[in-house]
């Protein structure tokens, strides 16, 4: 997990065939779902048939990955196979994938992209799938889709079912060389004996011996995934915030409900602040190329990495919140401060060791702030290193636009 519980920043992204008429991934052909409030009800019929449009001219992975490297992202997930059955790997068990002749495998090239660009690789994988018979597909009259009424199989047909999935996800983790997280999505629908979770996860272990896995394979996670939400305290195992960056997970025309690049910034700060990493959704278009508003907001992103990414990226949580009023990581000798607030004239910092105090400044920047300390006066005179309070002055110019992070480093020779 070493890797993983210090990477603070991934990148999602949540594409399929649906994303050439700019529907809601999978859940618009059941209607829609109460979480999702722009998602469509299209036809199922409609939906699958649009499969044969599915032909992304423009897709260009290595963009994907120029893209994440300047984000500072350190791992990227795509959608292999969502909760609508489609798969973008050419897999034998269905003609229902993109597997067009003289088409390259889309999965291929974003792995081979990603690791180029020295990124780790995952792949999503949805356990449902409303396509294929043996599930068994959902159907107009199963409409509207209930969580307590989920159509059964019967028990021949989920046999062949469970060696479908078996059979592909030995495909995703045999044709593609070393993967480094396999993200389950749609347990709910079954039981854990159901999906032989236990032996499905020994499968994957067997095949990808360093592999990590989310908690959505039931018990059977090594991470911790809350959606859509930052949790009010850091979880005790390892864990993900996925978050998109409207209200959509996949390219949807109808959501123009854009959180801004400092809701980013912001959200970033907290859940690195606590432990946890922020997988960042993306949704390419049908074509495969990223949407403006969501590229104008991801490169706002970016080049608030590029000057404070080191405050984010491979650190742990930083001081306790009776000591920093807001969000703050540590790294070596340094404590970083993330001001999500415009201050007053001066910042506190309380129960540090103000003898250690070696500089404060704003990250990127060589331009000390002024700073003044204090402890007790008995602690002073009697304690080699007294505890006290560090009072930082912050200028009108050091306010960053999205969110200012400042460095302490401290001498502990």
């Amino acid at each position: 997990m070493s890797w993983f519980e210090s990477a603070r920043l991934g990148m999602f992204v949540h594409w399929g065939h649906s994303s050439v008429r700019g529907w809601e991934l999978s859940w618009s052909l059941v209607g829609g779902v109460f979480s999702l409030p722009y998602c469509q009800d299209v036809a199922i019929a409609d939906y699958h048939s649009n499969a044969e449009n599915f032909n992304p001219t423009a897709y260009d992975p290595r963009r994907w990955a120029d893209l994440a490297k300047s984000l500072g992202v350190q791992y990227v997930i795509l959608t292999t196979k969502h909760h609508d059955g489609f798969a973008l790997f050419p897999t034998k068990t269905s003609d229902f994938c993109f597997d067009k002749n003289g088409q390259p495998d889309l999965v291929q090239q974003f792995v081979e992209a990603m690791k180029e660009a020295g990124l780790k690789v995952g792949f999503y994988f949805s356990l449902i799938d409303w396509h294929h018979p043996d599930y068994p597909a959902f159907t107009e009259a199963d409409k509207p889709y209930r969580f307590d009424r989920i159509p059964q199989p019967t028990p021949q047909q989920w046999s062949r079912f469970v060696k479908v999935m078996f059979q592909q996800i030995r495909e995703l983790l045999t044709n593609y060389g070393k993967i480094d997280i396999i993200w389950f999505d749609g347990s709910w629908e079954r039981t854990p004996e159901q999906w032989r979770a236990k032996e499905l996860a020994q499968t994957i272990r067997q095949l990808q011996p360093e592999i990590l896995i989310n908690d959505r394979l039931p018990g059977q996670g090594d991470f911790a995934t809350p959606e859509q939400f930052v949790p009010p305290q850091p979880l005790k195992q390892p864990w993900e915030v996925c978050l998109t960056i409207n209200e959509s997970w996949g390219y949807n025309t109808a959501d123009d409900h854009y959180k801004s690049a400092r809701d980013l910034v912001h959200t970033l700060c907290e859940i690195a602040g606590k432990g946890g990493n922020l997988l960042l959704n993306v949704s390419p278009m049908g074509d495969g190329r990223i949407p403006p508003a969501q590229q104008e907001r991801l490169e706002a992103v970016a080049r608030w990495m590029s000057r404070y990414g080191e405050s984010i990226l491979n650190t742990q949580p930083g001081l306790e919140p009776w000591q920093f009023y807001g969000p703050s990581t540590r790294k070596d000798n340094f404590y970083y401060l993330h001001l999500l607030m415009k201050p007053y004239e001066t910042i506190s910092v309380r129960g540090i060791s103000i003898k250690q105090v070696k500089s404060v400044k704003i990250v990127g920047s060589n331009e000390p702030l002024t700073y003044s300390t204090r402890c007790s006066i008995l602690d002073e005179l009697t304690q080699p290193d007294p505890q006290g309070e560090l009072t930082i002055t912050i200028p009108e110019s050091a306010i960053d636009p999205l969110a200012t992070a400042i460095a302490i480093e401290l001498d502990r020779s």
